[in-house]
């Protein structure tokens, strides 16, 4: 779909919206965003994290990539650590959040056979991922649990690079920001948050 099409569709949405939320959006414009929230989500189409959050305008910094990755510090991190950075020394967030979800094409893709020459880019970047399968596989997961199995690790691994970037480590410190691990099962569908002291996903 041609842009000048898609902007002609979603016209009447946008009128709607600029209506109802216009003073919202003034007010927005006028005095800055100051989101509480970081979310680092999948950029999958049917993962919508102001759907999942019940968010408005405002409240949530939302940064998506495949797979939900944040790469460990100082190994291809710019663009998320940029981000990470942003939010926690700008914005003064408190809760920084990582939604993984299942049937998960960049995570399943990690049993493929990328071909770097093809597709480079996204070869290398889920290998960012690749010790959440091993640390499944290692495990010896039922084949039917497998999949979800990794997205939780994945999620897992992806705070634990988190808490590896400076600016993260230092709020963490000073007891200024929160961790938080999601699972969006879509096919339930339900949401589940980690626990860290139990090292389950609940039912959240």
């Amino acid at each position: 779909m041609a842009a000048d099409a898609l902007l002609q569709r979603t016209r009447a949405l946008r009128s709607d919206f600029f209506t109802k939320d216009g003073e919202l959006i003034a007010r927005l414009a006028r005095e800055g965003q100051k989101p509480q929230v970081m979310f680092v989500g999948c950029s999958d189409s049917r993962v919508v994290p102001e759907m999942l959050t019940g968010a408005r305008p405002g409240e949530l910094f939302v940064a998506r990539n495949i797979a939900n990755i944040i790469p460990p510090y100082g190994i291809g991190h710019h663009s998320i650590g940029a981000a990470l950075e942003y939010a926690v020394s700008h914005l003064k967030i408190a809760h920084l959040v990582v939604c993984g979800h299942t049937d998960c094409g960049g995570l399943k893709a990690l049993d493929g056979r990328l071909s770097r020459l093809d597709e480079p880019s996204l070869a290398s970047w889920i290998e960012f991922a690749r010790p959440a399968q091993t640390n499944v596989d290692a495990r010896g997961a039922a084949p039917d649990r497998r999949h979800r199995a990794i997205v939780e690790q994945n999620i897992i691994l992806q705070l634990e690079h988190a808490a590896g970037y400076p600016v993260v480590r230092r709020a963490l410190k000073e007891n200024r920001l929160e961790l938080c691990g999601w699972l969006y099962d879509m096919h339930e569908p339900a949401v589940y948050a980690y626990n860290s002291k139990t090292q389950k996903f609940e039912s959240a």
